[in-house]
């Protein structure tokens, strides 16, 4: 087939025309009458359980849709399952920008699927908003400006119960036991740089991993040791089995659960209330599982909410909440962004959010960002569970915590 020159030209000038549309779409998502999010999470493989916090997402932007969506528009939430696969999270992210032309990310879980799609992202100029990940290195404002975090450091956590072990058991003996992935390593990096010189009073750390079938084992290695401490760091399928296994081997030590495994109803109650009480952590967020929340307004609603939009999902789901609660501090960002739903503005809320509350935090934890700070929640409450509910000790604790977005 011959083409004239003229209608060479002409193919010339429709294809930079076409070029230069798909680009303008790239960078300036077109006001219609929706706000496309993207969400990549585990919905199948080893960390499945951590699944329901999209499943929730999904559910309270059903709410809001069925409350007239945000300034107009309505929300079209599509998630994917990465099967906490980074290579794989790259991938469907790039599909969410490029073929679903979504205005952001949010929320997307874990900390390796994050950090491999958050030089993309920035590249692109394409919000990266509220991870779920407490990694500081999701938090680094100067360096990513696209890409904020949402929940609590773990690095600053480990600090935390670093400085609880410093103040309360100054002089007794602890063993460790740490997912073996850049979540456990980042808990257990600020518990050492908390402890600094009483490092020597840590006798035995063992790492382990998800599917890890030597628990066993483990927990009898470090009863040996002789420790009066025992502090886990993992998920809260795995802490269940630990606090069951060491008490079935009659050892009572002072224990520590980080946050996630911090749930009622997936590891105090799995595990025997009676072999969970006194076990001690830190949270920001309400256990919906906490029959302490049973009269407050906040979680009367999340009953309601469940029963209304989410069937599938347990109330008692702690996974379950944050996602509420994540989502419901992103539609106060987007409620801000008004009718300027640019990437550049989303970004520009996200980044002025002044004592914002999100309804299902503990008393006193709230929200701040800026320009300089992309660490949202820097608070957290020591909590002990008395066999039946979370009792709160001490004050809201902010000195523990590094900035990583300054670095």
């Amino acid at each position: 087939m011959r083409v004239s020159g003229r209608m060479l030209f002409v193919l010339m000038v429709a294809l930079a025309s076409l070029g230069a549309m798909s680009q303008e779409r790239a960078d300036q998502p077109t006001a219609d009458n929706e706000i496309r999010i993207g969400n990549v999470m585990p919905y199948s493989g080893p960390l499945s359980e951590f699944g329901a916090i999209g499943q929730a997402e999904a559910a309270y932007f059903d709410m809001v849709n069925a409350r007239g969506g945000i300034n107009g528009r309505k929300i079209r939430f599509i998630t994917r399952d990465d099967n906490s696969d980074p290579t794989t999270a790259l991938e469907l992210t790039r599909n969410l920008v490029e073929t679903d032309d979504v205005h952001l990310m949010f929320g997307s879980f874990g900390t390796p699927g994050n950090l491999a799609t958050r030089w993309y992202l920035n590249a692109k100029k394409i919000p990266q908003l509220f991870v779920a990940s407490g990694d500081e290195e999701l938090s680094q404002a100067k360096a990513f400006p696209w890409t904020m975090g949402w929940q609590p450091s773990f690095r600053s956590e480990g600090r935390i119960y670093a400085n609880y072990l410093q103040a309360y058991y100054p002089r007794k003996k602890i063993v460790v036991l740490w997912q073996n992935d850049q979540f456990g390593r980042a808990l257990l990096k600020g518990m050492e740089e908390g402890l600094g010189d009483l490092n020597r009073l840590v006798l035995v750390d063992i790492a382990f991993d998800i599917a890890d079938e030597h628990l066993d084992g483990h927990v009898s290695i470090l009863k040996r040791a002789g420790a009066d401490i025992f502090v886990f760091l993992g998920v809260p399928s795995t802490a269940s089995k630990v606090i069951k296994l060491a008490a079935a081997m009659k050892w009572r030590p002072v224990f520590i659960v980080n946050d996630a495994s911090a749930s009622i109803a997936n590891a105090m109650a799995p595990a025997g209330l009676e072999n969970s009480s006194g076990v001690i952590s830190a949270a920001f967020l309400k256990d919906p599982s906490d029959p302490a929340w049973k009269d407050d307004p906040a979680m009367k609603d999340w009953f309601t909410f469940m029963d209304k939009y989410h069937h599938d999902e347990s109330t008692n789901s702690s996974a379950a909440l944050y996602g509420y609660a994540a989502a419901e501090a992103l539609t106060q960002v987007l409620k801000q962004c008004g009718d300027d739903l640019s990437r550049e503005n989303i970004m520009r809320q996200a980044a002025s959010l002044r004592n914002y509350q999100p309804s299902v935090a503990l008393p006193n934890i709230r929200m701040n960002t800026s320009p300089n700070s992309y660490l949202p929640i820097r608070q957290m409450r020591l909590v002990q569970f008395d066999g039946r509910s979370w009792q709160p000790f001490g004050d809201v604790i902010e000195t523990a915590f590094t900035e990583g977005a300054a670095r």
